[in-house]
């Protein structure tokens, strides 16, 4: 498998209401890793209603989009835990006993985890 890439983007804790209503420009793709923290993958600025946000940049996780043929052919077998079938979604859990996370879309899945782990995940993955 290719190497994993470093994902910058903007980490964002604010409000679910102001998370809900932020404008991301074109091309952003935002992943809710819960109802008030977002992370922004090539986002370099938003304006978020929320006088409390934190915002930072993000350059802490790695990954690697893939085809639905390649999440069926390379990860599936490593993946213990169902795939999530209402897309888009965002599923994480062990993938090869490496903590990971997939933004599955119907054309198209983002594979990430943690810069700490990608060696590791590589290696696994072969």
């Amino acid at each position: 498998m290719p190497a994993l890439e470093t994902l910058p983007g903007l980490r964002i804790v604010a409000s679910p209401e102001a998370l809900d209503a932020a404008p991301w420009s074109a091309g952003t793709v935002v992943l809710r890793f819960a109802p008030d923290d977002a992370f922004a993958i090539g986002a370099t600025a938003v304006d978020i209603a929320d006088d409390h946000a934190i915002v930072a940049e993000e350059s802490g996780f790695v990954g690697r989009w893939l085809t639905r043929e390649e999440l069926d052919d390379r990860l599936v077998t490593h993946i213990e835990w169902p795939l999530p079938t209402a897309l888009p979604a965002l599923a994480q859990g062990l993938i090869a006993g490496v903590p990971a996370k997939l933004w599955l879309t119907t054309d198209r899945v983002l594979l990430l985890c943690a810069a700490a782990y990608a060696a590791e995940l590589a290696d696994r993955l072969g």
